[in-house]
């Protein structure tokens, strides 16, 4: 499919609504803020923080954004579920699913995590993107929809004390490359977008925990050819040109945003 629409207006077309799971965090907030400002009505998921939800449906309905919110807790079946029954009957259809959920991830050697641990980050993250996208399909493959999971770059270069993350991250993006596969003859697309080093999301709270400190930071940022952190707006913009029209040829794909860390 094509468009002459502006990036401006990319969804201002789009019937029914996107559904971003993870609203209130760092990065989810911006692409609520995105695909909103670019014309889309969104559904936004949080799990406990009711508060940043209201604000943040506030924000964007004084200025006559379409935005609306739902708690649900996606390592539960039925609430995932629920979510996207309620994108559904609310709005009459599903156009984008972007899955921008997941607990703070620590940097720790993975011989220091036991499987029991690993075991319940595999249900925080990987099971609950399950939960969310299997019941999308049915109203994903109506509207020729897309999906957009936001994983992490170090799926392809690996970061020491990162494999917690990344462990569950690529199963994540192994699942979205066997839905790209089995869906395209729906036209519904699948694809990734990975974050590298951030000022935003989880990279902040490692920065303000402590767990990477100056040193770190230093090396870190001699890994990046541009020498600088991103931030939450750099990954909005690329779920949102993976989401629209305009990368209507595209599936089964991962984007790093990572200033060319894994290159």
């Amino acid at each position: 499919m094509t468009t002459d629409r502006k990036p401006d207006q990319d969804f201002s077309g789009s019937k029914g609504a996107a559904l971003v799971a993870g609203g209130t965090g760092g990065i989810g907030a911006a692409i609520v803020r995105t695909l909103a400002r670019r014309g889309s009505t969104v559904l936004f998921t949080y799990r406990s923080n009711e508060t940043a939800a209201d604000a943040l449906t506030a924000q964007l309905g004084a200025e006559g954004a379409q935005v609306h919110s739902v708690r649900a807790d996606l390592t539960d079946e039925g609430e995932a579920a629920g979510a996207i029954r309620a994108a559904v009957d609310r709005f009459g259809a599903l156009h984008t699913l972007v899955y921008a959920a997941g607990p703070h991830v620590p940097m720790v050697h993975l011989s220091q995590v036991p499987p029991t641990r690993y075991r319940e980050q595999l249900h925080t993250d990987t099971l609950a993107f399950y939960h969310l996208v299997h019941p999308a399909l049915a109203p994903l493959r109506e509207s020729a929809g897309s999906v957009v999971a936001v994983t992490t770059a170090a799926t392809r270069r690996y970061p020491v004390r990162d494999g917690l993350s990344s462990g569950t991250k690529g199963a994540v993006e192994a699942v979205v490359r066997a839905l790209a596969a089995e869906e395209g003859r729906y036209g519904v697309r699948f694809n990734c977008v990975g974050p590298g080093m951030l000022t935003d999301g989880i990279a902040a709270r490692l920065i303000e925990d402590g767990e990477l400190d100056e040193a770190a930071l230093r090396v870190t940022r001699r890994n990046i050819p541009l020498r600088r952190f991103g931030n939450a707006q750099d990954i909005a913009e690329a779920v949102a040109f993976l989401a629209s029209d305009r990368a209507g040829f595209i599936t089964g794909q991962h984007l790093a945003v990572d200033g060319g860390y894994t290159v």
